[in-house]
C-alpha cells in the first residue's frame, strides 16, 4: 500500500519532468525589420548586439523569406503554416478566422503553457494562448493600449519597453513552471512612423548615411515599380515616370515636422497629444533644433531627398535599438535562470523593408528587400554556434518546425516544412523554389497585385488585375533587380523553366486564377463596406 501511495505522490513530479524534456519555444517577431538593419548580416547600418547573440550562439538564415509581404497576412501564415489563399487572411482588411487550427493550439493540447505578447494585428481574441496581452491594431508607440486577456487597458511608457516588461513578467510570475512554454514576444517597432524611445532621440545625429546605389531608380522596364506610392523623395526625372509628387513620405507623420516648409501645421502635432508633458518636452528638445536647421537651409532636389532619406533611416534605426535592448533582457533572463539550453529562440520579422532601395520605404513587393526577412535561431542542444543556413526557408515553415521539435505530428494540411534537420545539418535536402502572393490593391502605397516564384538564382513575377506584366531577374548578375530580363532572348530557356516552376508551385499549394478572382471580389466588397461606414 505504501508503494502505491508513493507512486501516486511521485506521478505529478514524473509528469513535470517528462514535460520539461520538451523544449521551450521563444518566438520573437518585430514588425518591418529589414535584414539590412540586423548587424549580423553585415550591412554596417547599425549595431544590434543582442539580436546578433542569437546568430553567434546558433544559426543565421541567409535566405529567409515570407509568402506575402504585409503585416497581418504574414502573421496568419506563421500561425497556421498555410499560404494566405488557404488560411483566408490575404490582406490587412479581411478578417482572420481564429477558429482554424494553429500551432499554438497544437502545443497547448500537449501541455505547453502558451502566451502571446505584443503586436499580432489580427482581429478577435487570440485562440491557442493561456495568456495574451496584445496591441489593438497597429498600436501606439507612446502610452499604448493593450488588450490583456480580453480587457483593454492603457499603460504609460514606451511600447517596446512595455512589451518586454510584459513578456518578462509572464516568464517570471505568470506561467506554470512545471510545463514547457511557448511565448510569442512580438514588437510593434520598427513599423511606421518610427517614433523612438526618449533615450535614443539623438542616436545617429552625428552620422550621415549615403543613398543606396539605386535610390534614384528610373523603373525602366518595370511599370508596376513606377506606379507605387512609397517613395521617400523624388527628383524631377522620377516625377516624369511616377506620380510621386516629390515623394510619398509625409512632412509630419514620417519626417516629424510640426510645420511643413510652407508653415502649415502637420498631423504630427496631433500625435504629440498622446504624449505626457515630459515625453513631449523631450521630443521637442531633440527635434526642434534639427527641424529648424533643415528649414533654414532651403534644401531642394537631391539635397532635400538626402535630408528626407536620413531623417527616415535614422528614426527607423533608433526604434530598432530599443528592440535589441529588449531581446537582450529576455535572453539574459533565460541564461540566468538555467533555461537557455532547453529553449528554442527565434528572431524574425513579419517581412523585410526598403531602406531607400529603389527610393522606397515600406514593403509589399516581391523584390528582395521586402520579400526577404531576417531569421536567427538558437537551440544549444541541436544547433552549433555560428551555423550558416543558405536554404530557401519561408515563414510558412515555422509552425511545422516548432511542432517537430515538440514531438507533435505535423498535420497533413500544413503547407510548410520542418527545417529542424536542415538547421542541425543532418540533411541538405530541401526545396529548390518558393512561392509568393500579394493581394492588397488598390490600397495604401498602390503596389499592384502580383505573385511569383523564386529559385536560388532566378525570380519570376506576374503583376495582374489592372495590368498584365511579367518580370524576371537573374539574382546572381543583378541582385538589386534593376534589369527585367523577361523578354531577353538570352534567357529564353530560363523563362520557360521559371514558368514551369511557377505553375508547379501554384498546383502544389492549391492556388489558381479562380482563387485570385474570388479574393479580388472579396477585397473590393470589404473595401466598399469600410468606406460606407
Amino acid at each position: 500500500m505504501k508503494k502505491v501511495a508513493l507512486i501516486v505522490l511521485m506521478f505529478p513530479l514524473l509528469y513535470a519532468c517528462h514535460q520539461q524534456q520538451k523544449p521551450n519555444i521563444l518566438f520573437i517577431m518585430s514588425d518591418d525589420h529589414a535584414f539590412q538593419a540586423v548587424s549580423a548580416y553585415g550591412h554596417g547600418l547599425n549595431n544590434t548586439p543582442n539580436i546578433d547573440r542569437i546568430a553567434n550562439e546558433g544559426a543565421i538564415f541567409n535566405k529567409g523569406f515570407v509568402t506575402n509581404s504585409i503585416c497581418a497576412p504574414s502573421r496568419a501564415v506563421v500561425l497556421t503554416g498555410k499560404h494566405s489563399f488557404i488560411n483566408g487572411k490575404v490582406d490587412n482588411i479581411q478578417a482572420f478566422d481564429w477558429n482554424q487550427p494553429n500551432f499554438a493550439k497544437d502545443l497547448q493540447a500537449i501541455g505547453y503553457q502558451t502566451a502571446l505578447i505584443g503586436k499580432i494585428h489580427l482581429n478577435g481574441l487570440p485562440q491557442g494562448f493561456d495568456y495574451s496581452a496584445v496591441l489593438p491594431g497597429q498600436g501606439h508607440y507612446y502610452n499604448p493600449d493593450f488588450i490583456i486577456n480580453g480587457v483593454k487597458e492603457r499603460i504609460n511608457g514606451y511600447v517596446t519597453t512595455i512589451t518586454t516588461n510584459l513578456g518578462l513578467d509572464w516568464l517570471k510570475n505568470k506561467r506554470d513552471k512545471t510545463k514547457p512554454f511557448l511565448m510569442l514576444y512580438q514588437q510593434k517597432a520598427p513599423h511606421r512612423n518610427w517614433q523612438s524611445e526618449e533615450k535614443y532621440l539623438s542616436l545617429f545625429d552625428d552620422k550621415t548615411f549615403d543613398f543606396p546605389e539605386n535610390f534614384f531608380d528610373n523603373y525602366e522596364g518595370r511599370p508596376a515599380a513606377a506606379a507605387q506610392e512609397m517613395m521617400i523623395s523624388a527628383t524631377e526625372e522620377q516625377l516624369a515616370v511616377t506620380n510621386g509628387a516629390g515623394g510619398h513620405g509625409r512632412w509630419g507623420h514620417d519626417f516629424k515636422l510640426l510645420e511643413d516648409p510652407f508653415g502649415r501645421d502637420t498631423r504630427f502635432n496631433k500625435e504629440l497629444d498622446r504624449f505626457t508633458p515630459e515625453q513631449k518636452k523631450a521630443w521637442l528638445k531633440a527635434y526642434t533644433p534639427k527641424n529648424d536647421k533643415m528649414r533654414a537651409a532651403n534644401l531642394e532636389g537631391k539635397d532635400l531627398a538626402h535630408w528626407k532619406f536620413n531623417r527616415y533611416l535614422k528614426d527607423y534605426l533608433r526604434t530598432i535599438q530599443s528592440v535589441d535592448d529588449g531581446v537582450g533582457e529576455v535572453l539574459d533572463y533565460l541564461d540566468e535562470n538555467g533555461l537557455a539550453e532547453n529553449t528554442i529562440v527565434v528572431y524574425t520579422s513579419d517581412q523585410g523593408f526598403y531602406l531607400g532601395e529603389h527610393g522606397w520605404f515600406d514593403k509589399r513587393f516581391m523584390y528582395e528587400e521586402s520579400f526577404r526577412t531576417p531569421i536567427l535561431m538558437r537551440y544549444p542542444k541541436e544547433i552549433k554556434p555560428g551555423t550558416q543556413i543558405d536554404e530557401l526557408i519561408q515563414n510558412l515553415d515555422f509552425a511545422p518546425t516548432f511542432l517537430d521539435y515538440a514531438g507533435v505530428e505535423i498535420p497533413e494540411d500544413m503547407q510548410g516544412e520542418s527545417f529542424r534537420k536542415v538547421v542541425s545539418k543532418e540533411t541538405s535536402e530541401w526545396r529548390d523554389a518558393i512561392y509568393y502572393t500579394y493581394y492588397e490593391y488598390p490600397s495604401v502605397h498602390m503596389v499592384k497585385r502580383h505573385n511569383g516564384v523564386r529559385t536560388d538564382r532566378y525570380k519570376l513575377m506576374h503583376f495582374y488585375y489592372d495590368i498584365d506584366v511579367w518580370e524576371m531577374y537573374d539574382l546572381e548578375k543583378d541582385p538589386a533587380e534593376m534589369k527585367n530580363i523577361y523578354n531577353d532572348p538570352n534567357y529564353t530557356e530560363v523563362q520557360k523553366m521559371m514558368h514551369k516552376r511557377f505553375e508547379e508551385m501554384r498546383d502544389k499549394y492549391g492556388d489558381s486564377d479562380e482563387l485570385d478572382q474570388m479574393h479580388i471580389e472579396n477585397y473590393l466588397s470589404h473595401r466598399k463596406k469600410r468606406r460606407q461606414g
